[in-house]
């Protein structure tokens, strides 16, 4: 008898919590602006499923991409192409775009992923992150190019003379201000 009402018990709580989480969404108490600061729930869960869906699923082992100045000007063209709007150029000051994300876009001359594995930064260009900015370029992107802007980026605080004077030209995208 006790484990009928235990069961019973446990239940009504998972049911409880499902109609109050519908209550919250339903009625628009959950924040969806933009500019809202997420809670710290929020944030918990996002970092957390994104950390270990990486772990997961990104590519392990070196870029496969040789490093040469090439493949870094290659890397450079896309990142200015398709990156530089949320990211920024050179001078790592965010575009008007930039300001305005949620999720605040890492200025990456600035806060950089050198530091990360290539495999992790190459499934983040690759398949974007989900409820943020960050479009997945895996579609329209080659596996070549995808390593290529991985190289450049992983690289961008340490180019080589040639690349790094490319990459501070002025016809190199800036961060557009207003």
């Amino acid at each position: 008898m006790q484990k009928k009402f235990f069961f019973l018990g446990v239940g009504a709580t998972i049911l409880t919590l499902l109609l109050g989480a519908w209550v919250v969404v339903d009625f628009g108490l959950f924040p969806a602006n933009a500019d809202a600061k997420p809670s710290a729930l929020e944030t918990w869960a996002a970092h957390k499923a994104l950390r270990a869906t990486i772990a997961r699923d990104a590519p392990k082992g070196p870029n496969p991409v040789a490093l040469s100045d090439a493949n870094l000007l290659a890397g450079m063209k896309l990142y200015t192409d398709d990156c530089a709007m949320c990211h920024g150029g050179a001078d790592a000051s965010p575009s008007v775009v930039a300001r305005g994300l949620y999720q605040k876009a890492p200025q990456l001359a600035k806060d950089g992923v050198e530091d990360d594995a290539p495999g992790e930064t190459y499934w983040k260009v690759a398949h974007g992150i989900r409820l943020t900015a960050m479009p997945s370029f895996g579609h329209t992107l080659t596996d070549q190019q995808v390593w290529q802007l991985v190289l450049f980026v992983g690289h961008m605080d340490k180019l080589p003379p040639a690349v790094a004077t490319a990459w501070r030209q002025p016809s190199a995208p800036a961060a557009a201000t207003p």
